[in-house]
């Protein structure tokens, strides 16, 4: 869509965005200069062989900050990644994991290429040299930098990473916990590729359940029924509108690179994937109207857009035209400083993607977790977990005289499963993240939205680091 004359760019944005809540806060400016800045990009050119042609690839890896380690931030494999765009991302999860209490830095890593036009063994050879330089230019460590996958990129391309780590750094004990989002079998975690869609949902879910929040926007507590708009219909979307609908919200639309499927009866998500991965467009769907434009999409009348595609999506040109009473970002940065503004004059609630979309890097740091501990969580205590709800069970039957039947037996004494724990993990880390932001806004009237707040807690959570490190007073 392209960022109007006189909007800023995302990383100008992202910065607008951390110096308006600055002005809230007592951090010296030396230290929010410090806190600001991106401390290193690497930028490569290195040569693939595409057909019987030599091109130069171009790659960058951000490191955003360093007040805590690893630093931590997918990689995407885009035309369109730039310089500016890997220190935004990289900036944005640095305040993303300070909101959710993660323990990283921010980082973010891209290279150039259209994965579309590649062959597997053309990813596998970009991707193996990118990290190959990685490596020897000291980017990557399961203590020092942790990528995961973002645009572009999948679980197949985190294991080339893990492989090429591992064959190039044998002695290093906890080599699985060098990249996140990997296969199950290669040490992955359950519940990492529906993380960040499922954490929409769940932070949704929470933000809508205030009444004094939902008057504001004219809007009656609740999912349930809910109209919702999503721009996106790739592994964020597409689990966002799933689980939605499963609350028992309308999905209304969706919003794709060839158009807009719209139903506003509500679409059938389960049937609507099944399409998608046939035909990898939404023309043409039987069971909606097609309208061939993105833009018009965004502009239908709903309750919750959700923006869950690219960066710079809703802009000064066209955020009067949004006909949304909430707008949940889930893809980072899709709204510029000058288009946040006039949804905040025209009192749409924007719940911000330094928040929303947290639920992937979330998941990643529980795979981290996994990965140095070399054990699945609910391995050790879910049979335990089991013989002690047995017993309790059984202790009742014998003071009421009452037999259970043996399907609620199961259902009563089923330990833990992996899944199961980082599924509500999730939901503890998002649910707390949202009430702290809020907590934060109410405390302060003077906030002028949850954005603000949400980078006001992420910045005094940063400062305090630096400060009990003992390099600020």
């Amino acid at each position: 869509m392209g960022v109007p004359p006189g909007d800023l760019s995302f990383l100008e944005s992202v910065n607008a965005f951390v110096d308006e809540a600055a002005q809230f806060t007592r951090i010296p400016k030396p230290l929010l200069e410090t806190i600001k800045t991106c401390k290193s990009v690497l930028a490569l050119r290195f040569p693939i062989e595409v057909g019987n042609r030599l091109y130069i690839v171009e790659a960058f890896r951000a490191h955003h900050s360093y007040h805590r380690l690893p630093v931590k931030g997918g990689i995407r494999y885009s035309e369109h990644v730039t310089f500016d765009e890997v220190q935004a991302l990289a900036a944005q999860m640095t305040y993303k994991c300070a909101i959710m209490d993660i323990p990283f830095g921010g980082a973010k890593g891209g290279v150039r290429v259209n994965p579309r036009k590649l062959t597997e063994g053309q990813l596998e050879a970009v991707t193996r040299r990118y990290t190959f330089e990685l490596v020897r230019k000291g980017f990557i460590g399961p203590s020092l930098d942790v990528p995961a996958p973002d645009m572009g990129t999948n679980e197949q391309i985190m294991a080339w990473i893990l492989d090429t780590y591992l064959t190039l750094r044998q002695d290093d004990p906890h080599g699985y916990a060098v990249v996140t989002g990997k296969p199950i079998e290669l040490s992955g975690i359950r519940g990492r590729r529906e993380a960040t869609g499922l954490g929409v949902m769940v932070a949704l879910r929470e933000a809508v359940q205030y009444k004094q929040d939902m008057k504001a926007v004219g809007l009656t507590p609740g999912l349930g029924g809910k109209r919702i708009v999503i721009q996106g219909f790739g592994n964020v979307g597409y689990h966002a509108a799933l689980y939605l609908a499963q609350e028992g919200a309308r999905i209304i639309a969706i919003v794709e690179y060839d158009g807009t499927i719209y139903n506003p009866n509500g679409l059938d998500i389960p049937r609507l994937k099944e399409w998608w991965d046939e035909h990898r467009k939404v023309e043409g769907f039987p069971d909606g109207e097609f309208i061939p434009s993105r833009e018009k999409g965004l502009e239908l009348e709903c309750d919750i857009l959700i923006p869950a595609a690219i960066e710079e999506q809703i802009t000064a040109a066209n955020a009067a035209r949004i006909r949304a009473r909430i707008v949940a970002e889930a893809a980072n940065g899709p709204t510029t400083f000058q288009g946040n503004k006039i949804l905040r004059e025209r009192g749409i609630l924007v719940l911000p993607d330094v928040f929303l979309n947290a639920g992937g890097v979330t998941v990643s740091y529980f795979e981290w977790l996994k990965n140095l501990a070399r054990v699945r969580f609910g391995r050790i205590e879910k049979r335990f977990e089991e013989w002690s709800n047995l017993r309790i069970l059984k202790r009742i039957e014998d003071i009421t005289g009452l037999k259970t039947p043996q399907k609620l037996v199961q259902e009563l004494i089923e330990g833990p499963s992996e899944e199961s724990l980082v599924r509500s993990a999730l939901e503890e880390f998002m649910v707390t993240a949202y009430r702290q932001i809020r907590e934060t806004k109410k405390r302060n009237p003077r906030l002028p939205d949850l954005r603000t707040a949400a980078y006001v807690l992420a910045l005094k959570k940063i400062a305090r680091v630096y400060q009990y490190m003992g390099i600020f007073p």
